[in-house]
């Protein structure tokens, strides 16, 4: 009885086995990353390819056709203009549209909730859906990449600039993806923004032409756009020609990261537009 009684106490005296949050924290981060890459790549003819074959249009329409007809804009030929724009309305819609879907399907699917109840931080959560995010936009980029590389001689000038920023920009819409789904309540509602914001904001953002030519009212105008900054620093990392000034394109990209991570950070803390 004596040694039973011990052994007891033993065990008892143990209490409950810790858990390695670390660990735990880890291993949901790779399973998060590991299931969006697998998405992205099992329904690739959706994810990868039309983006391409966009790209491929806007390089025939504009670049080759309307191209030819006004020359020179920067000091480079229009289609070498354009590219970095076209590489960057790639980056920020294929980017976005990952997170949103991806996470209001969770939503759909009641397993989001489990995940917030779990061990796993809401800062791992975020980190895992932006990965994704990021993964996507930058597999894209490389594809429309590709495809411009038929049509005009890319170069790129800086590459740590080029690199960070299309970085950064992936991370920017993939969190305001993450937003969006946060508050969709149906399918309808994770298309609204991305009709009536990103695509207006997308083609007003200095994708297809340079600032200069605007009034300086309308100058002043475009510069709200943020999209505007990340289009020109993505352009001045690949052609050394920007209409905006590197540091402050840097100062607003990494602001908007913060500003969305910290909205989306608390918003999840809370459960917002999950728990019912």
């Amino acid at each position: 009885m004596s040694a039973l009684g011990s052994t007891t106490a033993g065990q008892a005296s143990e209490g409950p086995p810790t858990i390695n949050l670390l660990k735990v924290n880890l291993v949901g981060f790779g399973t998060i990353v590991r299931k969006e890459v697998n998405r992205v790549l099992r329904i690739w003819v959706q994810t990868i390819v039309p983006p391409a074959i966009t790209m491929t249009l806007y390089f025939i329409i504009f670049g080759s056709l309307i191209g030819r007809r006004i020359g020179v804009m920067d000091g480079v030929p229009y289609t070498m203009f354009i590219a970095p724009g076209l590489i960057m309305m790639a980056v920020i819609t294929n980017s976005f549209g990952n997170v949103v879907s991806s996470f209001f399907s969770g939503k759909l699917q009641n397993h989001l909730e489990e995940m917030l109840v779990s061990p796993l931080s809401v800062a791992t959560i975020i980190a895992g859906y932006v990965v994704g995010g990021v993964v996507r936009g930058l597999a894209v980029a490389a594809l429309v990449t590709v495809v411009a590389m038929f049509f005009t001689e890319l170069r790129v000038e800086h590459p740590l600039i080029t690199l960070s920023v299309v970085v950064l920009t992936a991370m920017t819409f993939s969190l305001a993806g993450l937003l969006n789904a946060i508050f969709a309540k149906n399918f309808d509602q994770i298309s609204i923004i991305p009709t009536f914001v990103l695509t207006p904001l997308t083609y007003l953002g200095g994708v297809f032409f340079s600032i200069s030519l605007l009034s300086p009212a309308w100058q002043a105008i475009a510069k709200i756009n943020p999209i505007l900054y990340m289009v020109n620093a993505f352009r001045y990392g690949m052609l050394g020609a920007s209409d905006i000034s590197i540091g402050m394109a840097y100062v607003i990209i990494i602001a908007a990261v913060v500003a969305l991570y910290a909205t989306v950070f608390q918003l999840l803390r809370r459960g917002t537009g999950i728990r019912s």
